[in-house]
């Protein structure tokens, strides 16, 4: 199955990535979090595919993402690289595993590549973190940001409206995205801040920035699976578009399926030996 208008099926890496913003081609990306989900995005022709802590909503229904394990993120891991072939992987590392020092940072990211086999590694945060990201970085792990709204950080907030709004916290996240890509991170994402600043921080930095919730004027655009495809109904936010309505198109599935055989239809003689 050959990817959506796309025409390069090698393997992209985090070099490919810069180059695609040199040359203006804007970036997809996309959660997975299982085996069979992955084959599918892999082969429409993503160019990277997110592990995210999100599992801890999608796949777990916790009300937040701080829940999920550094275990749990690894075997999500796992069963999306076993089903990749094109896609750049990248892992969230779960809270708690890299904020306490820089050396349990490295060891957790470590041990994430080496069981995972994924390509790159999401950490939240800026200057805070710069320490440990620098470690990580010359263990020879890529890295890629995250700034805006951190969803590790919503106790710390107490919401997950739009951040940097205010001209201080708009300065700071321009001089966050600086310093990871001075670290030598390989894209930052930035969620849920406003378009203008969005835009000005992209045009500022050599890495890719992808967006979510961060406007049009970014390098590249990143959604939940279950979201963009319509298997969750309760979160509507302003940035998201919703490409298909699989909750409606499972549940009739679902329905007929279970009319069938409460009335014997199924199985029919055609599907029996």
């Amino acid at each position: 199955m050959a990817g959506y208008l796309v025409e390069d099926m090698r393997k992209v890496t985090t070099h490919r990535l810069i180059q695609m913003k040199q040359e203006g081609k804007k970036i997809a990306m996309l959660t997975s979090y299982d085996y069979t989900t992955a084959q599918i995005v892999d082969a429409a022709g993503m160019d990277i595919i997110l592990v995210g802590d999100s599992a801890s909503n999608v796949m777990a229904g916790n009300v937040t993402t701080l829940p999920i394990t550094l275990d749990q993120m690894i075997y999500h891991a796992k069963a999306v690289v076993r089903a990749t072939k094109r896609a750049l992987v990248v892992c969230d590392m779960p809270f708690g595993t890299y904020q306490v020092n820089p050396t349990e940072g490295v060891t957790n990211a470590i041990r994430i590549m080496k069981e995972s086999h994924c390509d790159a590694l999401k950490l939240e945060g800026g200057v805070e973190i710069i320490d440990t990201v620098k470690k990580i970085l010359d263990a020879g792990i890529p890295i890629c940001g995250h700034l805006g709204l951190t969803p590790q950080s919503i106790n710390k907030f107490g919401t997950y409206t739009v951040r940097a709004r205010e001209e201080e916290e708009a300065k700071k996240l321009i001089s966050d995205a600086h310093a990871l890509e001075d670290a030598g991170c390989f894209a930052v994402v930035l969620e849920k801040i406003p378009a203008v600043l969005a835009t000005q921080v992209a045009n500022e930095l050599k890495i890719p920035v992808i967006g979510i919730g961060a406007g049009g004027g970014v390098d590249g655009q990143v959604l939940v699976v279950a979201d963009m495809l319509g298997m969750t109904n309760g979160f509507t936010p302003k940035f998201l578009r919703r490409y298909a309505d699989l909750s409606t198109i499972m549940t009739d599935a679902i329905g007929h399926y279970i009319e069938d055989v409460k009335n014997r239809d199924f199985p029919n003689e055609n599907e029996q030996y």
